[in-house]
């Protein structure tokens, strides 16, 4: 399966790129994953900031799945379930300010990973630890309980 995730921005927090590190390195065996960066943009204007964004993971990208915490709630097992139905899969994590509405409506799905709201640099890491736990599921390796 491959895998593409496109997020805003460096990770900046030390122990979010620290965990980021660590599920990399365990998704090397089970994924065929890449991390794209879309660079940050900078404005003045929050809507600005977010159309710019927006327009950039767009480039990069024209089916996927959006982390939005209005979206959809399954467990892992769904969430594995639903990842083995496809041979490739990219997810796009928006950034501080979130994405536009272009890119929600044109996502072909819309997955929260919890009613609560997480900053779009631990959505990175807890999305990473949910690939790492469905491709073990999938597999029948030995991490999901």
């Amino acid at each position: 399966m491959k895998i593409k995730v496109l997020w805003i921005g460096k990770t900046k927090e030390k122990f979010i790129s620290e965990g980021i590190s660590h599920y990399l390195k365990l998704l090397k065996k089970h994924l065929n994953l890449q991390i794209v960066e879309i660079k940050e943009c900078k404005s003045k204007s929050k809507e600005e900031i977010i159309q710019k964004e927006s327009k950039l993971i767009l480039s990069q990208t024209s089916w996927y799945i959006l982390l939005d915490e209005k979206g959809f709630l399954m467990s892992s097992e769904e969430f594995a379930n639903f990842l083995s139905r496809y041979e490739q899969v990219d997810f796009v994590i928006g950034g501080p300010f979130g994405v536009s509405e272009e890119v929600k409506k044109k996502a072909k799905f819309n997955l929260s990973l919890s009613k609560m709201t997480f900053t779009h640099e631990m959505a990175r890491l807890i999305l990473l630890e949910q690939l790492f736990r469905a491709s073990t599921i999938i597999k029948g390796v030995s991490y999901h309980y």
